[in-house]
């Protein structure tokens, strides 16, 4: 029975990288050793990557790119890459997510991920049970950074998160960490196409209780739910089950915060640390 320590079965995107990097590489006439040279990798690094068994960074496609005069035919599979480095059970929502119109979510847990700082997320990852190896913290790490393009693609995607105090208080981190996050919800807040509301703690019952949920619109204009817990995802499609969730989300949009106080709360927390 497989372990969480055993090797799990690899992207089979990461592998059509590395042949298509393997067949780039060639066709300029380098080594492994000459193109890592040229792009600042290691040998085993490059071999890693030809052989799928390590998924190509950002930075690593630039400079593939740029040396073996690819003509973006390797950074057109970046995001798929990417996508792939995430937690299985999260990939085909991420895929969806990526091209939405509107996003709305509530979060009474954690700060969600599309928000997350590098360091908070890593120790989100850190905490998990069974503990993962480091190499996946840093595979999952890297794969919920990326998908945060979506906060400034063009055309913008309207978002909104509504964010529980309990959550921001709750250290998933030391106190640097904790501040530098805060920081950046208010950097992300300022945004023209991004709103940051605040549950404050202590309301009284309300609907968010039931627990985190995503209210969203795809470019086709139909309207999806998303709800997951203890990495079980599950993408709701039925519209009456949909709508339930839309009209949720107004209530708690009433109840929360408005943008102005929430960035004093976050602002306040931000002078306590």
């Amino acid at each position: 029975m497989k372990t969480r320590e055993e090797k799990p079965d690899l992207p089979g995107v990461w592998a059509a990288y590395g042949v298509l990097l393997r067949y780039l590489r060639k066709r300029a006439g380098l080594s492994q050793q000459q193109l890592g040279d040229a792009i600042g990798y290691s040998l085993e690094q490059v071999a890693s990557v030809e052989q799928g068994r390590r998924p190509a960074k950002a930075a690593f496609t630039a400079a593939a790119e740029r040396v073996l005069g690819a003509g973006g035919v390797l950074l057109v599979l970046q995001d798929e890459v990417d996508r792939a480095k995430l937690p299985r059970f999260f990939r085909n929502f991420a895929v969806i997510e990526a091209e939405v119109v509107s996003r709305f979510s509530y979060d009474p847990l954690l700060v969600p991920g599309l928000l997350q700082t590098e360091a908070y997320a890593r120790a989100v990852f850190a905490g998990h049970c069974p503990p993962l190896s480091e190499e996946i913290i840093d595979q999952h790490t890297e794969g919920r950074l990326s998908r945060q393009k979506l906060l400034t693609r063009v055309p913008l995607a309207e978002l909104s998160f509504i964010i529980s105090e309990e959550a921001l208080r709750n250290p998933a981190g030391d106190r640097e960490v904790m501040r530098g996050q805060w920081q950046r919800l208010l950097e992300v807040g300022a945004s023209r196409n991004v709103e940051v509301q605040v549950m404050p703690a202590g309301p009284g019952f309300h609907s968010g209780l039931n627990g985190p949920f995503v209210v969203l619109e795809t470019k086709e204009h139909r309207h999806l739910g998303y709800i997951e817990s203890q990495e079980v995802g599950c993408v709701v499609q039925d519209p009456a089950e949909v709508s339930a969730f839309g009209l949720r989300y107004g209530k708690l949009r009433s109840q929360a915060l408005n943008a102005v106080e929430s960035g004093r709360l976050i602002e306040w927390l931000v002078g306590e640390t």
